[in-house]
This record gives structure tokens, sequence and C-alpha cells, in this order.
């Protein structure tokens, strides 16, 4: 494959970071709490990810689930987790920060950029979340952020086409428009055809069962409010990560 099909997988744990780069992945984010809509992995994964892997790294900086308007105490958790992903070696992260009135929040996320310096910095879908998707792609290209991660404010890329093709418009050649949501190896192609977009965000994760034999029935670490199948994992399929980039190549030419 080129460089031209650059896919980054977004990786809930250090094996699916190890499959995403087997399966030809350019670049991975790596999430902790996937089901939240991803915050920051542990110290450990983003160490071990770094030791073991050959392709790019990113980490996304994000202290909890749920909306973007962060405290004064939350935003110095990512100012920390930002020095700690800088000096383990990442080479990128990925942030996002609004105002209540869902603006993208300058001066928060221009703190963030500086903690950040010498790294690449991707926003990530806080954007979809903001009022004026335009007024805020102007706001992210003035903090300096090489890469925006939207789906189009919808909940899928897919869904999202007719803005993501604006954006991708509009940005030119001072930002990365990178479509994610829903991305796979069935509609990539259409995605790249009519968005004109050159990177791509997806999981490409399967279920994986558990080797757990015992399994006590009368409770649930999670509780019963939310649904969580305890014994399976989601990990990403090096197989399904390669028949992406083949589809998206394949049906480009």
């Amino acid at each position: 494959m080129t460089n031209d099909y650059k896919l980054e997988i977004c990786a809930n744990s250090v094996a699916s970071c190890l499959e995403a780069q087997k399966g030809g992945a350019w670049r991975v984010e790596l999430c902790a709490a996937i089901p939240e809509g991803g915050t920051t992995p542990s110290y450990g994964d983003i160490a071990l990810a770094r030791e073991l892997l050959q392709i790019k790294l990113h980490v996304i900086i994000r202290p909890r689930g749920g909306d973007f308007l962060y405290s004064p105490l939350e935003h110095r958790i990512m100012l920390k987790d930002i020095e700690n992903a800088n000096r383990l070696g990442a080479e990128g992260v990925v942030i996002g920060c609004l105002t209540p009135e869902g603006e993208v929040d300058m001066a928060r996320n221009r703190e963030l950029m500086d903690a950040a310096a010498g790294m690449s910095v991707t926003f990530h879908r806080a954007f979809d979340m903001c009022r004026d998707p335009y007024d805020s792609l102007e706001r992210i290209i003035e903090l300096g952020c090489d890469r925006l991660l939207t789906s189009g404010q919808q909940p899928r890329a897919e869904d999202g086409i007719e803005l993501l093709h604006e954006l991708v418009k509009k940005a030119g050649d001072r930002i990365i428009i990178m479509p994610g949501s829903g991305v796979n190896a069935n509609n990539i192609a259409k995605l790249a055809k009519e968005t004109g977009a050159r990177e791509f965000h997806l999981s490409a994760r399967e279920s994986v069962e558990s080797g757990m034999i015992y399994r006590n029935p009368n409770l649930k670490m999670g509780g019963d409010r939310i649904f969580i199948d305890e014994y399976t994992q989601q990990v990403t399929s090096a197989e399904k990560v390669a028949e992406t980039l083949i589809n998206w190549k394949n049906k480009s030419e």
C-alpha cells in the first residue's frame, strides 16, 4: 500500500494496536472506555504500545466521558496527560474543549496546544457537538491543529457526507479532515470519493470470547442498568484493517 491510503485505527488496547499494525494501519489512536467515546488510556498502555509499535501512536486526552466542557481540575489533568504521552514517546495527542455555548474554547485549547508543542495534534469529535461547524473549523485551524476528526456532525460519517465534503473544500491544505464513525471496508471507497478525504478513522473490531470457564451468574461488575457483555472483548482485527485498505485502494483506481 502507498502512503496515500492512511488509516488511523481507534485502538482500545495494546492488543488492538498490534492488530492494527499487522493489518497495515498508518497510525493508531489509543483510547480507553470506547463505549463512552474514548478516554485517556493508562500510563502502562501508552508505554507498552510505544515500545511494541513501529507505526505512529496518538493518544486521546480526555479525562472522562460525557460532554466536552471541562472543569479547571479536569483541565489540569489533561495537561499532565499530555506531558506523560510526550515523555513516553507518542507522536501525537487528540484533544478538544468546548465552551458552554457550543463553541471551540480557544483559551483552554491553546493551553493544550502549548503543552503538546512538537507533537501532532488532532481535534477530536468534540467538533461534532459544536453549534456552528464552519466557524468551529476556522477556530481549529487558527489553533494550529494538524487534523480534524469528524463524522460530519451525524452519528455515522456516511450520514454526514454532505458536510464532510464542504469541510474538505473549505479546509483545503490548511488542515486534514479525517472522517470517522461507522467507517468500514464496505463504505470507505464511497466516503473517499464523495468527501475528497484522504485519511480515515475506524476501529475494525470484532468480538473475542473470554477464556473464563466459571462465570458467576449472580452479579455484574458494571451493574444492571447498562448492558455490558463482561465475557467478551472487542479487539481490532488485522484482517478487517487489511480488507478496508484493499477495498479503498482497489475501488479508487
